[in-house]
């Protein structure tokens, strides 16, 4: 996500009208069980950041990430389970989104692990790619014509662990990003240390290891989810149990990262427990941003453009605890943070200068958000 992003960056340059100011759905991923039935949509103007009452736009179980078809008009979301089959794997589900925004269901798959808590849908909008977390493996689903997902083609198992006792002790794959061009899949796994990377073989339906098939993080360093540059140059990998971000750089040709640099999200003196989410970087690439579980805030860093490097700018509290996920409107001008220890999604205007964020209106409520997905209008 994040090809997602780079695919929503297009669809709004796109989109008539839409970097004048407009209307768009804002869909948000849930952990169910509580106040929460599924996945949740609202919709946010880009001219004044003011939201409208979310609404229950599907029944879901534990719909936690989201992700769009190419043309914006199919949503899948995993089901972060392990009881949807016999072989104790979680699901995927598809749907179809109406002109006003309705969810009409295409349809479940196995994953094939469980847990899984992040997905991926190609450019051509043929496939699909699940991780699965304590499946610790990335699955492959075609996409039908439809936009119904048919059964899993292809596994791929992660291997590795790494020093922290009970959260790795082995693979936990996090995130599954496809590069700009296509031709490479990246998955962040948090427990083996590592982002591995695949060769997309599109003939075959398959994932072929990279060469090198992946790079390594310091040991510890859990990282969770990651994200490329708008001109795909640099991959920024934002790391859980560390605190940390990696700049690496990225060749396109070869599918091979390499290290350039390693920040903190945290400001310095901060002695509480802190671990990261997210990671995404502003449609004009200037900025980049990290969200902090315990300091509860987002990190701000601007971008060297030549070199990728990071320089922190600050830190903008979320507006409440445990900011599990954040995303960038396709406009840049606005933040939305959906923080899961309260419930609730705070949106922030972007200080198109200094990156900095300044929050606007009151915070969309929904139980237990772990997921927000802007989504352009349709030309």
């Amino acid at each position: 996500m994040k090809t997602l992003h780079f695919l929503l960056v297009l669809a709004a340059a796109s989109a008539p009208g839409l970097l004048a100011g407009g209307t768009l759905d804002v869909f948000v991923g849930t952990y169910t069980g509580g106040k929460s039935e599924g996945i949740y949509r609202f919709t946010l103007d880009t001219e004044t950041g003011a939201t409208t009452p979310p609404v229950l736009a599907a029944e879901s179980k534990n719909p936690s990430f989201l992700a769009l078809s190419p043309g914006g008009d199919r949503l899948y979301a995993v089901n972060e389970t392990d009881d949807f089959d016999p072989g104790g794997s979680g699901a995927v589900s598809a749907f179809a989104i109406s002109a006003g925004g309705e969810l009409r269901p295409l349809g479940q798959r196995s994953s094939r692990g469980a847990d899984p808590c992040h997905l991926a849908v190609d450019a051509d909008g043929r496939r699909l790619v699940v991780a699965n977390y304590s499946g610790g493996n990335v699955a492959l689903l075609p996409i039908q014509p439809g936009g119904a997902l048919a059964p899993s083609t292809f596994v791929r198992a992660h291997t590795g662990q790494g020093p922290k006792k009970g959260r790795q002790d082995g693979p936990h794959a996090h995130a599954v990003v496809f590069d700009p061009g296509g031709r490479f899949l990246l998955s962040a796994d948090l427990g083996a240390d590592r982002v591995f990377v695949y060769r997309v073989d599109r003939e075959h339906g398959t994932l072929q290891p990279g060469v090198p098939k992946a790079a390594s993080l310091p040991a510890g360093s859990g990282p969770r989810h990651l994200a490329f540059d708008p001109k795909g140059r640099f991959v920024y990998v934002i790391n859980e149990l560390a605190s940390t971000l990696a700049v690496f750089s990225w060749d396109a040709e070869g599918g091979r990262m390499s290290p350039v640099q390693s920040v903190s999200t945290l400001p310095p003196g901060f002695s509480g427990d802190n671990s990261t989410a997210e990671v995404a970087v502003s449609p004009d690439g200037r900025f980049v941003y990290g969200s902090n579980r315990g300091h509860d805030s987002l990190a701000v860093f601007r971008v060297d453009d030549a070199a990728g490097t990071l320089t922190l700018v600050g830190h903008v509290p979320t507006g409440g605890k445990a900011p599990r996920h954040f995303a960038i409107d396709p406009t840049g001008r606005f933040i939305l943070a959906a923080n899961q220890g309260t419930g609730t999604i705070v949106v922030f205007r972007v200080d198109g200068e200094s990156g900095m964020l300044s929050a606007v209106g009151e915070p969309v409520l929904v139980d237990r958000p772990v997921c927000v997905l802007p989504v352009p209008p349709r030309p």
